[in-house]
This record gives C-alpha cells, sequence and structure tokens, in this order.
C-alpha cells in the first residue's frame, strides 16, 4: 500500500538506502515527503519480480535508485550479477516507474570513460568529459552501469541519470576510510598516482539530488511533469582533480593536523606496480557545467569537500 502523505503526495521509494548517497539521501529527503526505503533483504535487485512488486505496493511519485553493484574488481569475475544488479534492474525501475507515471532518479559513473582523448582515442585524456563524449568503459563494473545508461534511456519515462566520481564518506568502504585506517597502521603506503578523477564526498552528491528535487516539485506536485523538460544525463562531481596519491596525501595530512596520526611516508607508483583484476581509466574527470546551467548546482572542489567530510 502507498505510504503518501497527508497532503495526498506520493512518497519517494529509496533504493540503496544504506549505500554512501543512500544513507545521506534517507535523511536530507523526509522534508520534501515520505521516504520509503526498502532494507536489502526485502528488495532483491536480481529479481526483476521482487522489483516490480515493490513499485506497484508503494507507487511512489519518484523512485531513487542509489544501489549499486560498487566491487570494481569482484565485477570481473562476477559479471552476471554485477550486470543483474547495475545494467538491467534500472532498466525494470524505468518500466515501472512508466506504469505508474513516476519519475526516476539513477546514478552512474565516470568509470564509463576510458580515459583517452575522445577526438584521439591512442592519446590520453586533457580535458574533462563532457555528457556527449563517447563512453568507452574498460572494465566490467564501467559496463554495467553505462548499459544501466542505456535501459533507462531506452524506456519513455522522466528521469535524470547522474554520473558521479571517486565517490567517499565517513561509513561504509571507501578510499577514504581504507587510507585513513593504513595510515595508522603502516608507516610506508604505496598510492597510485597515475589515475586521475575528482574525488566527491557522498553527502554532497545526496545534497544536490535533494535541491533538484525540491526545484522541480516544490509544493510536492508531479515530478515526472516537472522533470520532463530537463529529462536526460547529467555530471555531478567536486570541482577540480586529483590523483590517488594526491587524495591520500590530504587525507593524511588532515588525519596528522587533527592529532589522530603521526604520519605515513606516501610513495607515488605508477598503475602498472599495483596490479588489479579491474583496468582503471587513467583520467576520467567530470565536466559538470550542464547540471549548472540546468539546475543552478555547482559542488566545491575536491580539496574544500574532504575539509567539509572530515570536520568534528
Amino acid at each position: 500500500m502507498s505510504d503518501s502523505d497527508k497532503r495526498g503526495r506520493r512518497p519517494i521509494l529509496l533504493i540503496g538506502g544504506n549505500g554512501q548517497i543512500g544513507w545521506e539521501l534517507h535523511r536530507l529527503l523526509q522534508p520534501l515527503a515520505a521516504v520509503v526505503a526498502p532494507a536489502r533483504s526485502a528488495l532483491d535487485l536480481g529479481n526483476a519480480d521482487t522489483i516490480r512488486r515493490t513499485v506497484r505496493d508503494v507507487l511512489p511519485g519518484l523512485v531513487i535508485n542509489a544501489a549499486a553493484y560498487t566491487n570494481v574488481d569482484a565485477a570481473e569475475e562476477n559479471e552476471a550479477e554485477a550486470m543483474a544488479i547495475n545494467a538491467v534492474a534500472p532498466g525494470v525501475l524505468a518500466e515501472e516507474c512508466r506504469r505508474i507515471g513516476a519519475a526516476l532518479i539513477h546514478y552512474s559513473t565516470d568509470y564509463v570513460f576510458d580515459g583517452l582523448d575522445p577526438k584521439a582515442a591512442a592519446e590520453p585524456a586533457r580535458r574533462a568529459y563532457v555528457e556527449t563524449d563517447p563512453p568507452r568503459p574498460l572494465n566490467v563494473y564501467g559496463r554495467s552501469k553505462l548499459a544501466s545508461e542505456k535501459a533507462v534511456r531506452a524506456v519513455d519515462v522522466p528521469h535524470l541519470i547522474l554520473r558521479t566520481s571517486w565517490i567517499y564518506s565517513r561509513r561504509g568502504r571507501n578510499f577514504l576510510l581504507t587510507i585513513q585506517r593504513l595510515a595508522r597502521e603502516r608507516d610506508e603506503l604505496r598510492i597510485v598516482d597515475d589515475q586521475r578523477g575528482s574525488p566527491t564526498w557522498a553527502r554532497l552528491v545526496a545534497a544536490a539530488t535533494a535541491a533538484i528535487i525540491a526545484q522541480l516539485s516544490p509544493a510536492g506536485g508531479d515530478m515526472g511533469a516537472a522533470l520532463s523538460e530537463r529529462s536526460g544525463l547529467y555530471h555531478l562531481s567536486a570541482a577540480d582533480e586529483a590523483s590517488w596519491f594526491e587524495f591520500a596525501a590530504a587525507i593524511v595530512a588532515n588525519e596528522v593536523e587533527a592529532g589522530d596520526g603521526s604520519g605515513s611516508r606516501l610513495l607515488p607508483i605508477p598503475s602498472s606496480a599495483y596490479p588489479t583484476p579491474a583496468v582503471r581509466p587513467a583520467y576520467s574527470v567530470l565536466d559538470n557545467a550542464a547540471i549548472e546551467a540546468a539546475f543552478g548546482i555547482r559542488l566545491p572542489d575536491w580539496r574544500r569537500q574532504l575539509n567539509l567530510c572530515l570536520e568534528p
């Protein structure tokens, strides 16, 4: 049964409410509408029938899909599972949204790009990627997220696809928490310095999403109708760029300044010195001009975001 609020506003169905972005969204969406966030155990994204039943039971006005198979390396050996969760499930959600007249917000990734210049595929990229640049993912995770974008766009439903980059937070499993832990355990850390992206705090992605929803439906009106004119794909990441080494150095410096560590020695290394099952793009910085033009959304640079995240 639908959990519409007293004003007759249809609820928001939040999928992945315990993930990095989803956890932040759950809190931020409360003033906008009733939020239904089924636990992972109650909604198997690998089961299309379960997805359909959940959407039809809740009858939301907006579905936000913040769930994903995010273990980039494990996806190489678990391609079927990654594709089911990352590619098939969003398509089913889009179909159900169309069926009940709801809108859909779905998150994708900078890893849909290969890090090469779109105009000279043999050359490294030299500028941030825009939404119209051709995606060429290098790994299963990137391919599965690109497939999710195509699956959503293939359905005639009001939607936003938000590509993010290098997401971290103070909960869950992510680069920030890993570096904090290792810096307290080891005297020396070897960190890849030839992959560049834009470290982005999950809370600010969630806040930007909530701000867009509030713009489109300030009085709890029809989200689908409000979104129709601005449906599409947008990049949403921190301003500026860094390598994993630069990001790690900023994390360790913050730990030292806060008195939480003595400061591990950091050594920059090439990707070739740290082989992983999944190949990562050497450059995956996103250009965020389109979302600023459409919604007035501009996230701070990555260093400012890190400082905000680590504030006591």
